[in-house]
């Protein structure tokens, strides 16, 4: 009873009572904790501002998903990259460095369909960013590109030429910088290495050929593909050269008539000391230096790797590789001994093939120019490689598939007989003219005897593409002409004759392409320089060369502005060989002088002010100026069809030409008659032909008219371009006249003229009376006689083109201008001539007037009263002025008098009532 009690009271349940809390174990665990809230608004403000793509990805999000295992998620983020990144095209200067880095990892992948996209979006960002925004990460993207290129995968291998294809079009210069590593991969995609029979060692391996089956295209189709690119990047690689020289003749920097930047100098500024001429050595050009020391260049202190082609030994390396590779691909592709079977798809890849190969030869040709030994380099690939060119190359030469297209479309080429050769024979005319050039920059003039057979076979093919009539490309004539020039360098003078000719007959086809003609003009240009550099002893002209620098002026002539560009070619070439006395063409200029400087559509009015200045510079190199070509000049310099400085110029050379030039030793005779000068100088001086203006005298009224009533002469009124325009042109005229000698002479030269055409018209141009009176005052001096048909002549002159500078409206801008230069013509003959003045004092009879104009006489009087320079003649004259004053008050008698009639009887009683004994400097400002 005990013992129960006990063991209940030790496990006593405990009673729960109702609403009561239950008590807390002793050994219960504490379950509570506290929170807080972490704030990061810069990193959520960051993820908001980031744009995103349809999909709601932001760029992070994109270049993360390029690390995907899945092909299909890393090809959605390459084509949203593509369309985040042309949404939002600053986001590829913020994170270049990734994308650049994320799309290069790509061109290795297993999936063709992401590398795809990868080329996609390369070639997008490549029109977008920057060769020099690329170049920090460009070592990268061309690691990858030399990894996919070497790539165990046939796939990837075709895709990476994809890449390069990119690379070449957008950033040539950067890929080019890692040549070497390149050059060696593109060995490596179409042979590869086994041990040389010939050697014991295993030092030296070869290359051969390799054949793969697993490819998705035929050997030869990958061959040709890969043989493409590295045509392009070899053309990169000569492009980024130093010295590049286009193929053929297309530069030609030894040509003297080529555009240059000449040092303008303006004489009249010379004269008076406000300009100093400079003189630069070789005319601003690189200077020629014949010494036998070299500058070391920057290249020589890297390494070979880091030197490239641009190494010699580098260069003769790749050299040994890649020939004897493409020789076999030459042999796989050229036909056989026999005929070959024509008319299948192999014959146009075979073709294409032949000509990459020879492509890539071509531009190692030029590689191994840029070199400072080119002699020895020369010799090494005679030595080396002629014999092999002889037995593969010229085998079949000259090559043609012709054929071909007359079995196949027959029908359809009957109504066009060009398009046999536009589709098919050009491409062969290239690969043959490639060959050509390979095999003429092998030979020269101490190999002639020994190269005779295949050098003759070339100069046939030459000179029957020449003159077979064929419609030419200017790649195709660029190359033509090059082997042309590189076969008249090695022979002999007499057998450059027949290659000349055959050029000619190229030259004379209508309807020539403007390259084509350029380029041809280059070549004969070039041709023509080497022979007037020889020495007159062996000098032997050729007959060829002479008629076509004849023909030059007539073309010119004849071309007009039909091609302005042509035309300036032409200029330069026939400038060049006139300012070298030849013959030929000087005879040709000056037949054809009249038509070139005609007035109205001779090609100086034509051209643009350039190609006018150089037709300018050929005047003086006639050799006769008869009348008749003095008077289109003078009408060219007139007309306003040349500028003022230009007809400066014209005038200028026209005084150099005359016997008035000063010149000591003895001119050229009956060069420029004397009385055709003065002519010359008569007629521009009037600015205006006899025909103009007789058909002036019938314009009546204005605004075209200046009248007043006390002048027989009424001026017509020129537009401001031409009047500024013939007024620079007297201020020569008038120069040319004061430096001849005789000015007594002269000025009688001149009354009689002004006498002959002028005195007694009834309208002259303002610009003519103005140019007149200059004239008169630039030739003046005590000797002079002037008639009185002059006087009265000139005084009418003063008295229109005063009236006229009083009346102008001050709104009229345009005649405005004229003001300051007639005025000062004006005063400066009142001055000279008393006479004139009293004339024109005693022409003012203003009883004959309308009481309009009494104000402006009033004005004039006031004016000439209070110039300095007239202040004498008119107090000689004060009787005249009183007078007029006089008749003046007597019409406004019984009239308010006026504050200009007011103004007028103070200046009379100032100036000349008083005498005074000095007159004071005042000119007159009205």
């Amino acid at each position: 009873m005990t013992k129960k009690r006990k063991r209940q009271e030790d496990f006593q349940k405990v009673k729960l009572k109702v609403g009561k809390k239950k008590p807390k174990l002793e050994n219960a665990t504490d379950t509570t904790f506290k929170t807080k809230a972490i704030q990061i608004p810069e990193q959520l403000k960051e993820d908001g501002v980031l744009p995103t793509q349809n999909r709601k990805l932001n760029i992070k999000d994109l270049l993360s998903q390029m690390h995907h295992y899945s092909p299909g998620v890393k090809h959605n983020a390459l084509l949203g990259l593509k369309e985040l990144l042309s949404q939002y095209p600053f986001v590829i200067d913020a994170h270049l460095s990734s994308i650049i880095s994320e799309v290069a990892a790509v061109f290795t992948d297993k999936d063709s369909s992401v590398r795809g996209a990868a080329v996609h979006l390369l070639q997008f960002l490549a029109s977008r960013i920057r060769a020099e925004q690329i170049a920090p990460f460009f070592p990268l993207v061309s690691a990858h590109l030399s990894s996919a290129m070497t790539h165990i995968s046939e796939g990837i291998q075709e895709d990476s030429l994809k890449v390069l294809d990119v690379l070449l079009e957008a950033y040539p210069a950067l890929l080019t910088d890692r040549s070497i590593i390149l050059l060696k991969n593109f060995v490596e995609l179409i042979s590869h290495q086994q041990l040389s029979k010939r050697l014991k060692s295993r030092d030296k391996l070869s290359w051969m050929l390799s054949v793969n089956p697993n490819r998705r295209v035929t050997s030869q189709q990958w061959r040709l593909n890969v043989l493409t690119r590295l045509k392009k990047f070899l053309q990169a690689v000569v492009d980024a050269s130093s010295d590049t020289e286009d193929e053929g003749l297309q530069e030609q920097k030894d040509s003297s008539h080529s555009v240059r930047n000449p040092v303008c100098i303006s004489w009249k500024l010379h004269a008076n000391n406000q300009q100093h001429i400079q003189l630069f050595g070789s005319g601003g050009l690189r200077p020629k230096i014949n010494s036998s020391f070299r500058l070391r260049s920057l290249t020589s202190v890297m390494d070979s790797a880091e030197k490239g082609l641009s190494s010699a030994e580098n260069l003769k390396g790749f050299i040994e590789i890649i020939i004897p590779l493409l020789i076999e691909c030459w042999i796989e592709a050229s036909p056989a001994q026999s005929a070959p079977i024509l008319g299948n798809l192999l014959e146009s890849e075979s073709q294409q093939l032949m000509q990459q190969v020879l492509s890539i030869i071509h531009l190692l040709w030029k590689l191994t120019k840029r070199h400072d030994e080119t002699y020895k380099m020369e010799l090494w690939l005679r030595m080396n490689y002629l014999v092999d060119f002889k037995h593969h190359f010229m085998r079949h030469f000259p090559y043609s598939l012709q054929d071909t297209v007359k079995h196949k479309k027959k029908d359809q080429c009957k109504s066009n007989r060009n398009c046999m050769k536009s589709s098919n024979n050009i491409d062969h005319l290239l690969l043959n003219l490639t060959l050509c050039d390979i095999m003429v920059s092998l030979a020269s003039t101490s190999t002639l005897q020994t190269d005779s057979g295949w050098l003759d076979m070339i100069r046939k093919f030459v000179t029957d593409t020449l003159q077979d009539g064929s419609k030419l490309n200017s790649k195709q004539v660029n190359r033509l002409l090059g082997v042309t020039w590189r076969l008249m360098q090695i022979q002999q003078n007499k057998a450059t004759e027949p290659l000349i000719r055959a050029v000619y007959t190229l030259y004379q086809q209508r309807n020539l392409l403007f390259p084509v003609r350029t380029l041809l003009l280059k070549f004969f240009s070039r041709v023509y320089q080497k022979e007037d550099l020889r020495t007159q002893r062996i000098r032997s002209r050729s007959k060829v060369l002479s008629r076509w620098l004849a023909g030059l002026p007539q073309q010119l002539a004849l071309l007009g502005l039909r091609n302005p560009e042509l035309s300036n070619q032409l200029i330069d070439i026939i400038h060049s060989a006139a300012s070298r006395s030849n013959k030929e063409l000087l005879q040709s200029l000056q037949a054809t002088a009249a038509r070139i400087y005609d007035p109205l559509e001779g090609t100086l009015v034509l051209l643009p002010a350039e190609a006018q200045q150089r037709l300018v510079q050929l005047v003086y190199f006639l050799p006769c100026l008869p009348a008749s070509l003095l008077a289109c000049l003078s009408r060219c310099c007139i007309m306003g069809r040349m500028s003022s400085e230009l007809a400066t110029t014209l005038i200028g050379i026209l005084h150099m030409r005359s016997s008035f030039a000063g010149w000591k030793c003895q001119v050229q005779d009956n060069s420029v008659n004397d009385v055709d000068y003065f002519s010359f100088l008569f007629s521009t001086l009037i600015g205006f032909s006899r025909e103009e203006l007789t058909s002036l005298q019938g314009i009546r009224g204005k605004p075209h008219i200046s009248q007043t009533q006390l002048s027989p002469i009424r001026l017509y009124l020129t537009d401001l371009d031409q009047f500024l325009h013939h007024w620079a042109v007297t201020e020569v005229i008038c120069h040319s006249l004061s430096t001849i000698p005789s000015q007594s002479q002269c000025f009688d030269i001149l009354q009689t003229g002004i006498c002959k055409y002028l005195v007694g018209l009834v309208v002259i141009p303002d610009s003519t009376a103005g140019s007149v009176l200059c004239a008169i005052n630039k030739l003046l001096d005590q000797a002079c006689i002037i008639s009185e048909n002059l006087h009265r002549f000139l005084a009418s002159c003063c008295y229109s083109l005063l009236y006229f500078l009083l009346t102008i409206d001050r709104e009229d801008a345009e005649h405005l201008q004229k003001r300051d230069m007639l005025w000062r013509s004006c005063i400066s003959a009142l001055a000279l001539l008393p006479r004139l003045l009293r004339l024109m004092l005693q022409s003012l009879q203003v009883s004959r007037i309308c009481r309009e104009e009494l104000p402006v006489v009033a004005q004039l009087l006031r004016l000439l009263m209070q110039h300095g320079q007239l202040r004498s003649h008119m107090i000689t004259n004060e009787f005249l002025v009183q007078q007029i004053i006089k008749d003046i008050m007597t019409l406004k008698s019984g009239e308010v008098q006026e504050q200009w009639l007011t103004d007028l009887h103070y200046c009379f009683n100032i100036y000349l009532a008083s005498h005074p004994q000095t007159p004071g400097p005042i000119n007159t400002v009205y």
